[in-house]
């Protein structure tokens, strides 16, 4: 499976945005730091795939959209 970290950077700043939460709020709320969120959403860094399902289940969204393989 392809793994688009530019796709998974974008609809992770999207739903942060949407949210009106802070890197350093999901950062915290993830166990992760704030450098660690900016980088993901810059495509800096790829996650784990523990912190893909995290995230998802975070914003209740399915991890398959976070990569995007799927849609909402």
């Amino acid at each position: 499976m392809y793994f688009d970290v530019r796709v998974f950077g974008v609809r992770l700043k999207e739903l942060r945005d949407e949210k009106g939460i802070t890197t350093i709020q999901l950062g915290e709320a993830l166990g992760v730091t704030c450098a660690t969120i900016s980088r993901w959403e810059n495509g800096l860094i790829n996650p784990t795939v523990d912190s893909i399902f995290r995230i998802a289940k975070y914003f209740h969204v399915p991890a398959g959209y976070l990569i995007g393989t799927e849609e909402l």
